[in-house]
């Protein structure tokens, strides 16, 4: 069984949803090796997230936004951490309902991703800066 492992950092964003699948593949060459594996994306922060889905109609990205943004509100009297302002405790709720890795197939040296699905970084802060993914590939 080979292994391999990449930390990626990817340039800062605004918050929203953002397609990252061509990044990763970009970053990670040694994909190619693995004929059957799984591929791990784990996010190395609090406050973004990632998940896996519609990759062609931007305005699912939208969507998506709009609805954490609604479902999770800033300036909530009842936050206790808020230090790093408004968005701070809203991202960490954010984030916890998302997750902070997603796992996906390899197969024959490419992700075995559906036919509309795409990896999404979920920046949920204003201002997050860069951010840090470890790459973790596994397999034959």
């Amino acid at each position: 069984m080979k292994i391999y492992q990449q930390p990626v950092q990817l340039h800062q964003r605004k918050r929203g949803f953002h397609l990252i699948t061509a990044e990763l593949v970009q970053a990670f060459p040694q994909l190619a090796e693995i004929k059957t594996g799984m591929l791990q994306v784990f996010i190395q922060h609090t406050s973004a997230a990632l998940t896996i889905n519609e990759n062609a109609d931007p305005t699912v990205r939208l969507d998506f936004e709009m609805y954490f943004s609604k479902t999770v509100p800033e300036n909530d009297p009842a936050y206790l951490h808020d230090d790093e302002g408004p968005d701070d405790m809203p991202a960490h709720l954010k984030a916890s309902l998302l997750g902070s890795s997603v796992m996906i197939p390899i197969r024959n040296g490419r992700l075995a991703l559906g036919t509309w699905q795409g990896v999404y970084l979920c920046e949920h802060r204003n201002d997050g800066g860069p951010r840090r993914l470890m790459l973790t590939a596994w397999g034959e």
